[in-house]
């Protein structure tokens, strides 16, 4: 871990860096349990050095210590070497949000470690070649919903315009036709087969569809990296997760309760 004592941040102790920049070799530990494809990633800066993925309805409560003893074990690594942790903080199953927003929380506050929390819209995003202007990533929201917001292409990086939302695939539609009206965007998608029926509705060559990755630990581990390199960190009392939408259980009571 990097000799914190000679950083002064206003608020802070000193030999706590929750909002100072990271400007040396990171070692990060990097978490996505936002859906059934969960992964885990071990990254030196942004060069991915170890990862383990799977796809799986198995509870995150149990796979994903399992999985991580393996990681580190494979990489002679224990979790107080870790200078960052890197956690996807939604949208995604409740359940499984919650299961790695926890352990990410407790291992930050027993080893110290910052939090850069990451959406994983954007590592989907992320993950994409277009060079179209705006980037439309899309995640599965089951319901019949999906998860996605509009991130602009810059120089400097992605920058999310508005904000993140959960719409049908009808009302997705009609978001993506008032984009169409202010110029190019590509859509990207984990799966082809989300985006089969909303996009037949387009003109051949209208919009651009680009598939990429569906185990987001690695590009989280990059933007977490991008995070703690401008000071974007958190930790475990700072930590929250973007649901977009109220859990089932919520909306059950609701429903029992009457509008």
């Amino acid at each position: 871990m990097k000799d914190w004592k000679g950083l002064e941040c206003s608020g802070f102790p000193q030999d706590w860096p929750r909002n100072c920049p990271i400007i040396e070799s990171v070692l990060i530990l990097a978490i996505d349990t936002s859906s059934p494809a969960g992964s885990l990633a071990v990254l030196r800066d942004e060069a991915v050095i170890g990862m383990v993925a799977t796809l799986a309805e198995e509870n995150y409560s149990s796979r994903m210590f399992r999985h991580l003893d393996f990681l580190l074990r494979d990489l002679s690594l224990s979790l107080d070497e870790f200078d960052l942790i890197a956690i996807a903080a939604g949208p995604g199953s409740f359940t499984g949000l919650r299961v790695g927003l926890t352990a990410a929380k407790a291992w930050a506050e027993v080893h110290g470690k910052p939090i850069a929390a990451v959406s994983g819209l954007e590592a989907v995003a992320a993950q994409a070649r277009s060079t179209a202007p705006v980037l439309v990533p899309v995640l599965d929201a089951r319901r019949g919903e999906v998860y996605f917001g509009f991130y602009r292409n810059g120089p400097s990086g992605l920058v999310l315009e508005g904000e993140a939302r959960v719409a049908t695939p009808e009302e997705f539609r009609e978001s993506l036709k008032t984009l169409a009206r202010d110029g190019g965007f590509c859509v990207v998608a984990t799966m082809p087969d989300l985006m089969s029926g909303v996009l037949s509705h387009f003109e051949s060559g209208f919009t651009e569809l680009e598939i990429v990755s569906q185990f987001l630990a690695p590009a989280i581990g990059r933007l977490g990296f991008e995070r703690a390199a401008r000071g974007d960190l958190a930790d475990a009392l700072t930590l929250e997760a973007n649901y977009l939408r109220r859990s089932d259980a919520e909306l059950n009571l609701k429903g029992m309760d009457g509008p």
